[in-house]
């Protein structure tokens, strides 16, 4: 039935909730499905959902969120606006952004029990997953609404702008289908849903998640570089996936660059790298970060190295010298000292390109070069330290 419903354009809608100022590579797929769609033809809603937020998802939640503010939410929601427009383009209505705030605010909460709580059955929702795993933990009152208010969403958007596809991770099943129920009760139509599998990388990770934390989509929290480097360091056996998922580069041209083995992966890893930074952020920036990738590993030098994380430090931090595994841990290129200790003494750590001989090296001002000190943990992972005046 999909297949015949995608044979002329139609509307679907993907939520995103704005609990955070940013989405990160975790929501990637769902994003670059809107986009797909939107590129063969359909027209994409994303809808934010400002108004559900107050309410909290406790779908893969082992506890209850802490309550945000409408302000906080709003913030967000901007936030996530501007992000999603890198991917989908929004001009003469070719797609909408829409906040789910704007009806659901303004629901008169009896009404909205009468109208719509009847349709809904509380052993139904009980077994739905998102609700049995939080039993025993906790459920509150308050987070038992928001399958209620997700339907709503669906059928308020198949009402009023033609929805007639909802899409998301796997664990907004029960939502989805209680929306097209309760659209099919009201309306007596049928809409339809697809949802998707958690991403995980080729070693059983979470996707997104580093020792940093999430990537971000926001330049702010993560930087171009640090987004460009993230897929350069991806597993070799997640390449073909990633670059199906997560670029817009034809299938011909992901199947060559897949073949590609041993040390000239690598290039297949720039080709992703570039063009999910491409996406994300734009080219420029996405030049700009392949250009100081290329410049770190080609010379190890401190030259033009433009996009790559930095931090500061005062002369008065550096002193006359300071020991090199306690720089490492102090910048946060490590994140214990022992950690530096082991770096250093397995030769992977290093100073303006030369190999850290030992824990004990003394890192002082004969050491700065052009205001910057560069280190490297591993083969990868680069710090420049801007050294200021006290």
């Amino acid at each position: 039935m999909l297949r015949e419903l995608f044979e002329k354009p139609i509307t679907c809608y993907i939520g995103f909730d704005p609990t955070a100022k940013s989405l990160h590579v975790g929501s990637l797929l769902p994003i670059m499905s809107l986009a797909h769609m939107q590129r063969e033809g359909h027209r994409p809603i994303a809808l934010v959902g400002g108004g559900t937020s107050l309410v909290g998802d406790p779908s893969g939640k082992d506890e209850i969120r802490t309550v945000m503010t409408r302000e906080e939410i709003d913030i967000n929601a901007e936030g996530i606006k501007g992000q999603l427009s890198h991917f989908i383009d929004f001009n003469t209505g070719k797609a909408l952004m829409l906040n789910n705030a704007d009806w659901l605010a303004p629901l008169n909460y009896i009404d909205f029990l009468r109208d719509i709580g009847r349709h809904f059955s509380v052993n139904r929702m009980l077994a739905a997953e998102s609700y049995r795993q939080r039993m025993e933990t906790g459920l509150s009152f308050l987070e038992f609404n928001y399958m209620l208010l997700q339907a709503y969403d669906f059928w308020y958007l198949f009402k009023n702008h033609n929805c007639l596809l909802q899409m998301g991770g796997n664990d907004q099943w029960g939502n989805i289908l209680a929306g097209t129920d309760l659209t099919r009760r009201i309306e007596g139509k049928i809409i339809h849903g697809i949802t998707f599998p958690l991403i995980t990388t080729a070693d059983g990770y979470k996707m997104g998640k580093t020792q940093k934390g999430a990537v971000w989509l926001d330049p702010e929290l993560t930087s171009p570089y640090e987004y460009y480097q993230y897929w350069v360091n991806i597993d070799d056996r997640d390449v073909k996936r990633f670059l199906s998922y997560f670029t817009f580069l034809p299938m011909d041209e992901i199947e060559k660059l897949s073949r590609l083995k041993d040390e000239k992966v690598r290039e297949a890893k720039d080709v992703l790298a570039y063009e999910a930074t491409k996406i994300c952020h734009g080219q420029e920036a996405a030049d700009n970060a392949r250009s100081s990738a290329r410049q770190l590993f080609s010379r190890g030098v401190i030259k033009d190295i433009g996009e790559i994380p930095t931090c500061s430090l005062t002369m008065n931090d550096l002193g006359e010298g300071i020991e090199a595994y306690i720089l490492f841990q102090k910048t946060g290129l490590c994140k214990t000292r022992g950690e530096a200790r082991r770096l250093i003494s397995q030769k992977g750590a290093y100073i303006n390109g030369q190999t850290v001989p030992s824990f004990e090296t003394i890192v002082g001002p004969d050491d700065i070069q052009s205001n910057i000190i560069l280190l490297r943990a591993g083969k990868k992972k680069y710090l420049k330290v801007q050294i200021q005046d006290s």
